[in-house]
């Protein structure tokens, strides 16, 4: 039979400010880091600079029902689309990044749930999800798996707990607050 823990190591875990935010980090990078770098992905044009001159898809995913009024041509819309699309599209890639890398993490994940709050509203209103009820899913009932109810409730509590807890001890804010207070 095993003595008790070491003291260190009850610490640790008894610590909700070193494992719920570093648990909470990994769950992010795990499940969602891949899935808006792709939808980022999808949104850029061709070459070099891509984020500049988004696809024409991009305009469709975030202002699927202005693109439909200009005929699929996002030369019709105005400067303040091309604006958003451009500054979305950067916000895919760059705010997942910096969660997962621990840098700016309460910033990145209040960015991240007003992104995913956007998200959702573009999907119930621009796309008609509030017409397809299977999508849409409903709290307290017994189905899970309501792709955008009940899936981005489970992001957005991860978001909240890095937003509450910061990024925990293995994350570059710690090693630069750890670098900034050592000059003292």
């Amino acid at each position: 039979m095993r003595g008790p823990l070491p003291a260190q190591v009850q610490a640790l875990l008894a610590s909700d400010g070193v494992v719920l935010p570093t648990l909470a980090r990994f769950t992010f990078a795990a499940v969602l880091l891949v899935y808006f770098w792709h939808a980022a992905a999808t949104k850029l044009g061709p070459g070099l600079f891509g984020l500049f001159e988004p696809s024409m898809g991009a305009y469709a995913q975030i202002f699927p029902r202005a693109m439909e009024a200009a005929g699929f041509d996002p030369g019709q819309l105005g400067l303040w689309h091309r604006a958003v699309v451009v500054a979305g599209t950067a916000a895919e890639f760059v705010l997942p990044a910096l969660i997962v890398l621990g840098l700016l993490t309460r910033l990145a994940a209040l960015g991240m749930i007003g992104f995913v709050v956007l998200q959702s509203l573009t999907d119930l209103y621009g796309h008609g999800g509030i017409e397809h009820a299977g999508t849409l899913g409903a709290w307290f009932d017994r189905m899970p798996d309501g792709a955008i109810l009940d899936q981005r409730l489970f992001w957005v509590f991860v978001l909240v707990t890095l937003v509450m807890k910061g990024a925990g001890p293995l994350s570059l804010d710690r090693a630069l607050l750890a670098r900034v207070g050592g000059r003292g």
